[in-house]
Order: C-alpha cells, then structure tokens, then sequence
C-alpha cells in the first residue's frame, strides 16, 4: 500500500516537494502526542507537522469548537461579512501582543503573513528596502523568497524588495562565534549600521527577523541583541517585524511571543502554525497606523473563515487555561539537559541550542564540518525506534525538537532514550 502511495505520490506532484525517510510513510490517526501509519506503526511525535499541531492530536475541545462551526452548515462567507470568531480572536490575539492599539490581518499561512508584512511596511515607509538575517526563512512566496537568507529555500533571484542581510542569526558558524554575548551583541549591531551605510539608501522599510530561526536549525541569538538592532533602527525611522510563525503561542517557554527575550515591542508581528492546531490560519498584528496605511482595496477570501478562527480560538483557549507556556519552559530545560549531557560524549553531536519545545541538535563530522549524512541517519534510526523528529539548518544538518506542548515528563523521558540509543548508533557510523 505503501510503495502504491509513493509512486503515485511522484507521478502527480512536484519533485521538489520532499518526503522524509528511505521509505515514507502516511499518519492516519492521532492521539495525545502519538500518531499511527497506515502500516499500523505508532510513533511520538517530536515535530508536530513542522511545530503546527501546538496542541496534539484529538483534542476534544478544540474538536468540538469545530465540529460546532460545521454543523451551523457555515464553512465560509470571506471578509466581505461580519465573523463572530474572527473578530473574538482578533481581539485576543491585539490583546496578548503588547502592541498599542494594535489591528490583526488575517491569512491562511505563515508565507500570507510575511508577504503582507513586507507590503504593510514597504507601503508605509514608501520605501521596497528590507533587512533580514543570513540564514534565515520566511515562506516560499515571492518577496518572502526574496528575504530568504538560506540558499538551499531560495528557488529565484528575483524579487519585488532590495534586501541587505545582517549578521545574528547563525552564530554557531557566524564570523562572530567566539565573541561573549556583550560583545556578540556589539559587533552585529555595528555590523547592521555599516550595511545601512552601504548597501542601502537609508530610508529601509524595515528588518524582518526570527527571534529565533525555524527552518536555518532552531538558531537562538543571545537576549538583548534584537534590542540593539531596535536602537539602530529607531535613527532611522526603520520598522521591526518579527516573524513568530515558529517562535509564537508560548513554544519558548520564557516569553510568550519570541521577541520578548529581547525586551523590546516590534512594530508588527507574524504568526500562523500553533494557532491552528492543524488548521490553515496565519496573520499579522500591528500598530493600528502601520496596519491602515493600505490605501487600495483589499480582502483574504479564506483568511480567517468561520472554521479556522473557531478551531484556533479554541486553541488559544486550551494552550492559556492549561499554561503550556510553563510546561513547555519546564519540558524544554528537561530534554535540553539531558542533550547537553548526551553532547559531552558523542563526537557527532556540534551543538544543542534551543528554548522551550524547541530544540536543536547539530551534527558535526571530521574538525567540526557540517554532517548532513549523519541528521539524515539520526531520522531513520529514530523513526525506526518510534520517534518523529525533523531536520533543518543552513547544512541539512541540524535535528529539530519540537514536540506538542501538551508533552508529558513520561514522554520527555522516552524520547530522550530513544535519541540516546540513536545518536549512539550515528555517532559509531559518523562520528568525527
């Protein structure tokens, strides 16, 4: 049944379109943190549909908050009419921003919600100028393209926007890895003002940043530097956006939103993944100013319909009534711990970085190389162990921790001896 899924999977779709493991496999159900194949074989689930089901599988109350919306026969009326659900969500979601008088678009993903970013701010600054990080990620549409600091994610050269990038994001290889954090800090904020005198006009839209990198391998940058970049900006008039698609609702554990570790308030902010829990929902949420400042006719067809907003209020709900941020702080230091300690005797493992549920793991080789080889067989040695986890990085190389926040001590505990047990077997076949 498999094989037949594969090849028919080939034949239709795009070749670009990945598939993880030797031989793929399709989830059929869910429950909890554990999903099932269609050969009968139940894993846990340590990536969560790339950090999107927040939540689990089989949530009751979010099951019922849509299950309720469908029964009203209502799956859609677009933006044109009035939507109770959304407009609750939106009032919660301009509450817990922290952003004054702040207004919520939404989309359907977290691509939609960088690309109106980048049009709020190119239109509001009249400028098609933007910072962003190396290494960095933000969707596969074209200006996100364009701000894509990752060439293994950029399909073109072409973009609407001029994009100067700054250093901060990947320090673990960055020209400033050996700097303390003070100094870290000091040198990417003076290397932001020398790109501004360089390689742009100085009337920049804004930097649109990760506080903390998705895709480039769960890249953490030390508290305080988006603080620093803030000050430069702010002599310039330069919005600050921050991408919490992957960052956002809590994962962090120390802050709810990403940007909190820096202790600054950004103009504006993305989000999408968690909020669903699985359903297609993304936005944006900002200074009412900046969200007005569209002056031609605009609407999101299926951004924030009637099934999506409940199903994400009802996540929203669950993941504030039962503190997942909490448990997510005190999860995340668990496994962070435990990997660290793992760390001080496999040659393979480079690095563990991470905050909350979300966690890095790079893989090294001979003097410290980028080991793609060795993340590609970390996944199949846990899969076959019965865990899910997923891969990333500038280099392929990095094994990316980000389990539901409803995870258990039982099941921080299993996961931690199943990655034991299958770094140990990488490490024999590719340590350095």
């Amino acid at each position: 049944m498999g094989e037949d899924l594969l090849r028919r999977h080939r034949a239709v779709l795009p070749s670009w379109l990945a598939l993880y493991y030797d031989e793929p496999i399709e989830i059929v159900s869910g429950r909890g943190r554990r999903v099932t194949d269609s050969a009968g074989r139940t894993y846990l689930d340590f990536f969560a549909g790339i950090l999107t089901n927040a939540i689990g599988y089989d949530i009751a109350e979010i099951s019922d908050a849509v299950r309720a919306q469908v029964d009203t026969g209502v799956l859609h009326t677009s933006t044109l009419y009035l939507i109770r659900k959304q407009v609750e969500l939106a009032e919660r979601i301009a509450e817990l921003s922290g952003i004054a008088g702040a207004k919520v678009f939404f989309t359907n993903s977290g691509t939609e919600a960088n690309e109106t970013a980048i049009m709020l701010a190119t239109q509001y600054r009249r400028s098609n100028q933007i910072l962003a990080l190396r290494n960095s990620y933000h969707g596969r549409a074209f200006a996100t393209i364009g701000i894509t600091g990752n060439r293994g994610w950029s399909a073109s050269s072409l973009s609407p926007v001029k994009v100067s990038y700054v250093h901060g994001g990947y320090r673990y290889r960055d020209a400033f890895r050996g700097l303390s954090d003070p100094d870290y800090i000091r040198a990417c904020a003076d290397d932001l003002r020398e790109v501004l005198l360089t390689t742009t006009s100085g009337d920049v839209a804004a930097l649109v940043a990760e506080p903390i990198q998705g895709v480039g391998g769960f890249n953490v940058p030390p508290d305080g530097l988006f603080a620093a970049f803030k000050e430069v900006l702010d002599e310039y008039g330069i919005l600050l956006i921050s991408d919490e698609v992957q960052t956002g609702w809590g994962r962090t554990g120390e802050h709810f939103w990403g940007i909190g570790a820096h202790g600054v308030t950004p103009d504006a902010m993305t989000f999408a993944k968690g909020l669903g829990n699985g359903l297609a929902i993304g936005g944006v949420v900002a200074r009412a100013e900046l969200m007005d400042s569209i002056t031609a006719n605009s609407i999101s067809t299926f951004g924030g319909n009637p099934v999506a907003t409940a199903g994400a209020k009802a996540t929203l709900d669950y993941l504030l009534d039962h503190d997942l941020q909490g448990n997510a702080a005190k999860l995340g230091d668990r496994l962070l711990t435990g990997l660290r300690q793992l760390g001080e005797r496999l040659d393979v493992i480079g690095d563990v970085r991470g905050k909350g549920l979300m966690i890095g793991v790079e893989l090294v080789g001979p003097g410290g190389a980028p080991n793609p080889a060795a993340a590609t067989a970390a996944l199949e040695e846990t899969r076959e162990r019965g865990l899910l986890v997923g891969k990333g990085g500038l280099h392929n190389n990095v094994l990316r921790l980000a389990p539901p926040m409803t995870l258990t001590d039982a099941e921080a505990s299993e996961a931690l001896d199943i990655l034991a047990a299958s770094l140990d077997a990488v490490n024999s076949r590719h340590a350095r």
